[in-house]
């Protein structure tokens, strides 16, 4: 299979950013690890663009779609690798009070029907796109306000199911909830999957190996801070308790 990479091109970005490159896309054949494709995206993005997070979708005729998440000029990137064609969807200025942290997560439905849900960190709301209106560059009026997020509370997206199901976490929390796109979101429709510690924080979810979703945690907060002590950086690859649907 294909790993698909986002390569921002800079590093040292903690203290002194440097360029080393133009951002792209990249990927990477699995079975030999070599690389297969390389997309530059310097025509897609601007002097206030922050890529963050990548996502790959997949049209019902097998034909490869990338996301990119942009929370510095507000948009999400698309990039059709088989037309090879790019588009930039611009949000509307409701979704970011302050451009934080873009968060974004694809869930598919078994008719191949996708949806891609974003929401900035301090948005306290939750939206989406459906995912038949980003291949083809249509942003206006497309864009769903999905409704408030649970208490009130600044919400990580954390992945999704490969179905219709997104997890998430709250800021500062390590509690790892999922839930249903298919329901409405409220917090009487979310699950509690797993019971986190105090060490680690998710930073991802997904589905692997044997039917089970993956949790990545680690102690990312505490590195940025510089509060990692004598044990430095930490990061745990398990499985959540919840076994994957077929």
């Amino acid at each position: 299979g294909l790993l698909w990479a986002l390569d921002v091109g800079i590093v040292n970005t903690l203290e002194q950013p440097i360029r080393r490159c133009s951002p792209k896309i990249v990927a990477i054949n699995t079975a030999n690890n070599k690389v297969v494709k390389s997309i530059d995206l310097s025509d897609l993005v601007t002097s206030e663009s922050r890529l963050q997070f990548i996502v790959v979708d997949y049209s019902k005729d097998n034909k490869p779609f990338v996301y990119v998440a942009d929370a510095g000029a507000r948009s999400i990137l698309v990039y059709d690798i088989t037309a090879n064609k790019s588009y930039r969807i611009v949000l509307p200025k409701a979704t970011a009070p302050t451009s934080d942290v873009l968060y974004v997560a694809l869930t598919s439905k078994p008719d191949g029907t996708s949806t891609l849900f974003f929401s900035y960190l301090s948005s306290p709301r939750l939206y989406s796109i459906k995912g038949e209106y980003l291949r083809v560059g249509q942003g206006a009026g497309s864009i769903i306000d999905v409704g408030p997020k649970p208490y009130g509370k600044q919400a990580v997206l954390l992945g999704a199911d490969g179905g219709t199901s997104l997890f998430f976490r709250y800021k500062g929390e390590n509690d790892i909830y999922l839930w249903d796109s298919e329901t409405c979101f409220k917090a009487a429709n979310l699950q509690e999957v797993q019971r986190g510690g105090d060490c680690r924080l998710s930073t991802q979810v997904l589905p692997g190996h044997k039917r089970f979703m993956w949790a990545l945690e680690s102690n990312f907060h505490d590195f940025i801070s510089d509060r990692t002590g004598c044990n430095g950086a930490s990061i745990v690859l398990h499985p959540v308790v919840r076994e994957c649907d077929d």
